[in-house]
């Protein structure tokens, strides 16, 4: 099946394919750039995305939005050219500055789910910066697509649908995940596909919707192309390959995972999130570890209570501590078999 490139505005991805943003650290300037170059969508994560510089513990904010500028910088000139994003969590804390900081590096597209980005229109107003929400469900595009019309007389310039099979932090109850149906799951598609399309009438302007949550493979896009969508978001996939920014030990633990060791675990954000069950998941399970020094990541954190600090559990996956981390995944995990290189996959959707 010959695809049409992925058009968001003037920006134009050759093969329509974004790779979602990973974090901490995983999807980070290299991996980004390296998508980009090969006719994709690259994306970094802000989350924590300073935590490698020496200023991190410290000053943990202000690390972190000097560094997101630096990413974006050296991605798009990896890049040579290509599409750069950057993925912000509605849920951090100080989710306005790092969106400017984003917006002042020229980043070519900003994504937002973990919440409803009802200002981002404001926070990007009089810039060439794209936004795209990320909605799981009918009622988050119907409320968002609703308020920008409202209050700042523009549409997304672009929608991710990110489905139960997504990686990391998941948009749904357990009892949501329990209950998940491939074909119901469409159904939800198709319809937030035709609800974007009143808009796309009412502006008379093009909204692509891409789909993410279990892709994997080039049959999976060619799926959600039929059903109307203009491309694919993911994540998983591009975790084993020589140009992610994570640590080698972090991309064995997918290479060594089976299908059974890919479970639902509770945050300590409050959300459900997929991950591979290793032994800090089994710890986590009998007792809380105690937070050593707060990183200032979400908003929702609450200290006294939480199991565990996230960011630390997440900057141990990424530095390759594996037992002592959080290891985020997609459903499809378990079916990684090698190493690969970045063009290859994208040659397999191009």
């Amino acid at each position: 099946m010959k695809h049409k490139p992925l058009k968001i505005g003037e920006l134009t991805a050759k093969i329509p394919v974004i790779q979602g943003g990973m974090g901490v650290g995983i999807s980070l300037s290299r991996l980004a750039g390296a998508v980009a170059a090969e006719g994709g969508i690259g994306v970094l994560s802000a989350a924590q995305i300073g935590y490698r510089d020496s200023a991190y513990d410290q000053n943990p904010v202000d690390t972190n939005l000097r560094c997101l500028k630096e990413e974006i910088k050296k991605a798009k000139e990896l890049a040579g050219g290509g599409i750069i994003g950057v993925n912000i969590m509605v849920a951090t804390k100080f989710y306005e500055d790092y969106v400017r900081a984003a917006v002042e590096a020229d980043v070519d597209l900003i994504i937002c789910g973990a919440g409803l980005p009802n200002d981002l229109p404001k926070l990007v107003d009089g810039s060439r910066t794209k936004i795209a929400p990320i909605v799981s469900t009918l009622k988050s595009v119907r409320v968002i697509c609703k308020m920008w019309d409202k209050h700042y007389h523009r549409v997304p310039d672009l929608v991710i649908i990110e489905g139960p099979e997504a990686g990391g932090h998941l948009g749904f109850t357990p009892k949501q995940l329990e209950e998940y149906d491939e074909q119901a799951y469409d159904q939800e598609i198709a319809a937030i596909i035709e609800h974007v399309r009143t808009y796309e009438e009412a502006y008379a302007a093009e909204i692509p919707v891409v789909v993410a949550g279990g892709i994997y493979e080039r049959k999976d896009l060619e799926k959600y192309l039929e059903m109307g969508a203009s491309g694919v978001q993911m994540g998983t996939r591009f975790v084993t390959t020589y140009e992610c920014d994570a640590d080698e030990r972090y991309k064995q633990a997918y290479l060594k995972a089976k299908q059974e060791d890919i479970i639902i675990v509770k945050s300590p954000v409050g959300m459900p999130g997929r991950a591979i069950k290793n032994p800090f998941i089994e710890k986590t399970m009998e007792h809380s570890i105690p937070m050593k020094k707060c990183h200032q990541c979400i908003t929702a954190c609450n200290q006294k209570d939480i199991p565990y600090c996230i960011t630390d559990a997440l900057i141990n996956a990424a530095i390759g501590e594996v037992d002592e981390a959080l290891l985020f995944c997609g459903s499809n995990a378990y079916r990684a078999e090698k190493i690969e290189h970045v063009s290859d996959i994208m040659q397999e959707f191009a």
